[in-house]
C-alpha cells in the first residue's frame, strides 16, 4: 500500500507529462468519438444460386438424372473456390465499372460457401451504391464467364439460376474501428505514465522524506513548510 502511494505522489508530482502524450492521441481520436468518417463503414450482399453443366455441351445418355445432379453438385462445388479468386474480383470490377459504378477491385470483399447443389455468395465494399451494381456484376460473371476458367463445361457458360439475393445493407463497423480511438487514448495514458516514472528515476534531486527512505537512508530531522 505505501508504494502505491509512493507511486501516485511521483505521477500526481509529474503529471505534465502523462497530460502530454495523452492529450496529442485525444486530438488524433477525437473525431472518431465523435462519430465522423474516421470509422471505416461497410456495406454487405447475398445472392443464392444453383449451377449445372449445360445440357448441349457433353452428350449424356437418355433419361441419366443422376449425372445431371451430379454435374451440378461439381459445378457449385468449384465456383465456390472460382468467386473467392482475385481474377472474379478484376471481372466482377470490369462488370460493375461498364454498368456505371467506379470500383477498386481491391476493396471487393467475397466469400462463398455452399451445400451440395446449392451455392452462396456474401459481397462487401465500402460504397452501398457501388455494391447493387456489384452484386449484379457477380451474377453476370456467373452466368456468362464460367467456360473461360473451367474447360470441364466444353466451351458453353454453365447455367446459373439466381434463386434469392439480398439486398444491400450496412454492416457495423469492426470492433477495431470501434475502440480504436479508446486504444489510443489509453496507449498515450501509458507512454505518459511510462515517461513520468523514466523522468523520477534520472532525476537526481531528493524532494520528500520517501525519497530518502527509498534509498535506505534514515531522517534524522526535518524542516517542516510554513
Amino acid at each position: 500500500m505505501l508504494e502505491l502511494l509512493y507511486f501516485l505522489k511521483i505521477m500526481l508530482r509529474r503529471w505534465w507529462l502523462i497530460a502530454i502524450p495523452t492529450g496529442i492521441a485525444a486530438i488524433f481520436a477525437l473525431p472518431q468519438l465523435m462519430g465522423s468518417s474516421g470509422i471505416s463503414l461497410s456495406y454487405t450482399a447475398a445472392f443464392r444460386y444453383t449451377a449445372m453443366q449445360s445440357m448441349s455441351a457433353i452428350e449424356r445418355p437418355a433419361g441419366d438424372y443422376q449425372d445431371i445432379w451430379l454435374s451440378s453438385e461439381l459445378a457449385i462445388n468449384a465456383f465456390t473456390d472460382w468467386v473467392q479468386g482475385s481474377r472474379f474480383r478484376e471481372d466482377v470490377a470490369e462488370r460493375a465499372q461498364s454498368l456505371g459504378a467506379s470500383v477498386d477491385p481491391g476493396l471487393i470483399g467475397v466469400a462463398a460457401d455452399n451445400q451440395r447443389s446449392l451455392g452462396q455468395v456474401f459481397l462487401s465494399y465500402p460504397d452501398g451504391d457501388a455494391l447493387a451494381l456489384i452484386q449484379q456484376a457477380a451474377i453476370d460473371v456467373l452466368q456468362t464467364r464460367s467456360h473461360e476458367y473451367y474447360a470441364q463445361l466444353g466451351g458453353e457458360p454453365a447455367a446459373v439460376v439466381i434463386l434469392d439475393q439480398s439486398p444491400v445493407t450496412a454492416a457495423p463497423p469492426a470492433l477495431t474501428d470501434r475502440f480504436a480511438p479508446l486504444l489510443r487514448i489509453g496507449l498515450g495514458v501509458l507512454a505518459g505514465i511510462g515517461l513520468a516514472a523514466l523522468a523520477h528515476y534520472l532525476d537526481p534531486i531528493l524532494r520528500r522524506r520517501e525519497d530518502i527512505e527509498a534509498l535506505g537512508l534514515p531522517v534524522i530531522a526535518s524542516i517542516p513548510r510554513r
